[in-house]
């Protein structure tokens, strides 16, 4: 069983509601959660790789699951930037297949 640690919701978001890992733009929680369940799946994977490059992985796991992060990898990839190799061995772990990039 793997125990998570995720941020406390009043240290998530600053004062104007803005998740810690978007410091450089302007949007709340609930825009970047809509931005997550967009239809188009390059905006998706966008917005996932944001979290999965900047955000604590506990915090990502709160936001999206192994499921949705293993179908959009092949997508998200290449904006996870340095934190690519932790990911792939994370889903690898959790028992899907990664193609490599």
């Amino acid at each position: 069983m793997v125990r998570r640690a995720p941020t406390p919701p009043e240290l998530f978001v600053d004062g104007r509601g803005r998740p810690y890992f978007l410091w450089d733009v302007e949007m709340t929680l609930e825009s970047y959660r809509e931005h997550l369940r967009s239809d188009d799946p390059a905006e998706r994977a966008y917005w996932l790789a944001r979290a999965l490059r900047d955000a604590k992985p506990d915090d990502v796991l709160e936001l999206v699951s192994w499921e949705e992060i293993a179908a959009a990898w092949p997508t998200a990839a290449p904006y996870v930037g340095d934190k690519r190799p932790f990911w792939r061995w994370w889903l690898e772990r959790m028992g899907y297949e990664v193609q490599a990039e």
